[in-house]
């Protein structure tokens, strides 16, 4: 099936977990691409700094305030958004945690938190933007995901468990909400130069500005297919570590994991 490819002529786009990283940078890339673009995270305030910082390009940036871990706030907040701005073309549902986990070898509160953020909080922007993209027929929906979902990873418990999810919950909707002219795609991201990376202190390896990131990611938007990768030798590096048969990929894991802390 033949999916429209949603432009700024079409509606806004709507990007939450953006008051940071790469919801905010992404959020720049699509404004600078012609966007009106409605950022949401749970502190407004800088939101309209970062909404302020987008005077001058040929698109604009909106700033409203909306916290995914509440069903009935999303749904209102889309309400909101479409009342004032106009509909939902383009939903890049990026809010995430990556939270440190405190026992090993598992941290439920650690892991409880990262799936109600980084999976529910994604499903429930799904649930407040899908219906309304159905009934009119097209739309355009992008997950951020990672490629820490790809399989498990010592120390990743709680952030690669909510990764997969994420990967999985896409990997299930594509075929449905195409039949209804919605395109859903994943971003799976490696290591990206942000605030939720700056505090780690292993090593990162193809580690990518978040300008560069967020370029790569609309440019993933604009081509279609359902993954978009970023960077892609990694991903590729995961991808084929995971075909590895579990005796090998443990051990790999394992010593891939004491080299880098």
């Amino acid at each position: 099936m033949s999916l429209p490819r949603m432009q700024p002529k079409d509606g806004v786009a709507w990007i939450t977990g953006a008051s940071s990283g790469i919801g905010e940078a992404v959020a720049l890339e699509l404004a600078e691409r012609g966007w009106t673009v409605a950022i949401t995270a749970r502190r407004l305030d800088l939101l309209e700094v970062i909404a302020d910082s987008a005077a001058d390009l040929p698109g604009r940036i909106v700033a409203h305030a909306g916290d995914v871990t509440d069903a009935a706030a999303m749904r209102a907040l889309v309400e909101g958004i479409e009342s004032v701005h106009g509909p939902i073309a383009l939903a890049f549902l990026n809010a995430g945690i990556a939270p440190k986990s405190k026992t090993e070898p598992l941290d439920l509160a650690a892991l409880e938190a990262a799936v109600d953020i980084n999976l529910l909080g994604a499903a429930r922007g799904l649930a407040a933007v899908l219906e309304r993209m159905k009934q009119r027929g097209r739309g355009h929906i992008v997950v951020n995901a990672s490629v820490a979902g790809y399989g498990g990873l010592p120390g990743a418990v709680a952030y690669g468990t909510s990764k997969a999810g994420a990967i999985y919950l896409c990997e299930s909707l594509k075929p449905g909400c195409e039949k209804f002219g919605i395109r859903v795609q994943v971003l799976n991201l490696g290591f990206i130069d942000t605030p939720m990376t700056q505090k780690h202190e292993y090593l990162m390896p193809f580690l990518m500005p978040v300008e560069e990131a967020a370029r790569r990611a609309v440019d993933g938007f604009e081509r279609g297919g359902f993954e978009i990768a970023v960077p892609r030798r990694m991903a590729w590096g995961l991808k084929l570590l995971n075909l590895l048969p579990y005796p090998l990929y443990f051990r790999a894991v394992t010593r891939l994991s004491r080299r880098g802390g």
